[in-house]
């Protein structure tokens, strides 16, 4: 493999390039008319252009992307995450042009594409399920009464897609008929596919995700667990590698369903499988992204594994160079997701210019971005920045070290998430572990961040926890002041 094109645009593109670069490697950068001075386009040996902004017109155009591929020679496609990166008949066509997909099998993706058929897959490999229907829902009176079984609060979920598209919860009988329907409609205009099905709702879950690896000789490998529970309208914002309540049994249990996951499906190259922890620590198999995860790169600095390598050494059909007893977890890993979405008005997108970018830099800081000073952030794509990432020999070092890192990288010109990064950072309930999926629900003040400047922001992001703090430490120590009352009475 002498030659990547990347079908994909900002800091995955240019992580991907700077990977196969270090293995001496040619990359094909392609592009949109708006993305045309971005960095990943400037360090590609080559670029070309799709089309207009829209991704419509741009980077889902697969047809033309694996014509470009012919016309120089690519003998790989590096799809990334969004797009087609989870696209099974793009994957199909790419291979049947005689170009390396750099990813899973077409049937792979298929099966587990749809949480249905995945579920469907993995039933006899003695992974747990949430209870919940193998089926999907036809009949909403019949429905009604296995929700009633299941027992109230259950969640009604879109068998295709994710990012919390067409998933409702329901808390009682009275109104699932109405959920139903609010979920259908959501699930078709996302993904023009209105099916759903019913799950039982853990009321107070952790997300956690396991990363797998496989080749093309039967070899599969977990490399641990990341930990994705602060997030926002179902969609992640910080994560952490490895999680601050998994026990070695529990990790070793979970690392062995996600391989048996992989099993299930021939899976090859990278993947993440992904579970629910309820509160007593039983955990239940979630679904299965069939490529690289956002979140990676915590995943590379606790083992030391460059996970896009190791997707274009399988890709050339090379065995795996380890064995599961060769990989280790060593250090602790954190990172914050840079949006330019304004906390403090429902995380809203907050497009425009970035006047000022400079990023953080020292020990153990790891910045992944596509921008540059003066470049504006276009509103036709996700609005991620960078990821923020830092790395410790523990998780306070991870943490503190992240707080610094998030002090000194200044953005103006844009709202970020880099406040609330830094509200979490302060926050007892993140510093403990003791935390859960509705961090934000639970404790988020937006009010409390609301300035005028950056820095402002984040003196406000530490006082609104150090107040939040304070207020629970007071209300405990007015809790004890007045069980003692009696005693001081009686002497």
């Amino acid at each position: 493999m002498k030659k990547i094109l990347v079908a994909n645009r900002g800091e995955i593109a240019l992580r991907v390039m700077r990977s196969a670069k270090e293995m001496g490697i040619q990359t094909v950068a392609v592009y949109s008319e708006v993305d045309r001075t971005a960095p990943h386009v400037l360090y590609a040996d080559e670029a070309v252009c799709l089309g207009p902004a829209a991704s419509n017109q741009s980077y889902l155009l697969g047809d033309k992307i694996i014509s470009i591929c012919k016309a120089l020679n690519v003998d790989g496609i590096h799809p990334g995450y969004g797009f087609l990166s989870e696209n099974a008949e793009f994957a199909r066509l790419v291979n049947e042009s005689g170009i390396a997909f750099i990813g899973p099998s077409p049937k792979a993706i298929e099966l587990m594409g749809d949480k249905l058929s995945a579920k469907a897959v993995v039933k006899g490999s003695e992974i747990p399920m949430v209870p919940g229907t193998d089926e999907a829902i036809e009949d909403v009176v019949a429905a009604k009464e296995i929700a009633k079984e299941i027992g109230f609060p259950i969640l009604i979920k879109a068998s295709a897609g994710g990012g919390g598209k067409g998933m409702r919860i329901v808390n009682s009988v009275e109104d699932f008929e109405e959920q139903m329907k609010l979920a259908v409609s959501e699930a078709v205009s996302a993904f023009g596919n209105g099916t759903v099905f019913i799950e039982k709702y853990i009321a107070s879950p952790r997300h956690i995700e396991i990363q797998v690896l496989a080749d093309k000789h039967g070899h599969v490998v977990h490399l641990f667990e990341r930990e994705c529970s602060i997030q926002r309208r179902h969609q992640k914002l910080i994560e952490e590698a490895p999680s601050s309540v998994l026990t070695e049994e529990l990790r070793a249990a979970m690392g062995k369903c996600a391989v048996n996951v992989a099993k299930s499906c021939d899976y090859v190259g990278a993947g993440t499988v992904e579970f629910l922890l309820d509160e007593n620590k039983n955990f239940y198999f979630l679904e299965m992204n069939t490529r690289l995860q956002v979140e990676h790169p915590v995943t590379e600095m606790i083992t030391g594994v460059d996970l896009v390598k190791q997707q274009i050494l399988v890709a050339r059909g090379e065995e795996l160079a380890f064995r599961q007893e060769d990989l280790k977890i060593s250090g602790h890993a954190m990172e914050v997701r840079v949006y330019a979405e304004d906390a403090t008005n429902n995380f809203l997108p907050d497009i425009g210019t970035l006047t000022t970018y400079k990023r953080p830099g020292g020990v153990g800081v790891r910045v992944d971005d596509g921008f540059e000073e003066g470049m504006e952030v276009p509103i036709y794509y996700d609005p991620m920045i960078s990821k923020l990432i830092t790395y410790g020999k523990n998780r306070l070092e991870s943490i503190e070290r992240m707080r610094r890192a998030i002090a000194d990288y200044e953005i103006a010109g844009i709202q970020t998430t880099l406040p609330f990064g830094a509200f979490v950072m302060e926050h007892t309930a993140f510093t403990s572990g003791n935390f859960d999926t509705h961090f934000v629900d639970k404790y988020f003040e937006p009010d409390l961040l609301k300035s005028s400047t950056q820095e402002e922001k984040m003196i406000a992001a530490w006082y609104a926890s150090k107040l939040f703090n304070e207020k629970k430490l007071n209300a405990r120590n007015i809790s004890s002041s007045e069980k003692s009352k009696w005693k001081q009475n009686r002497m």
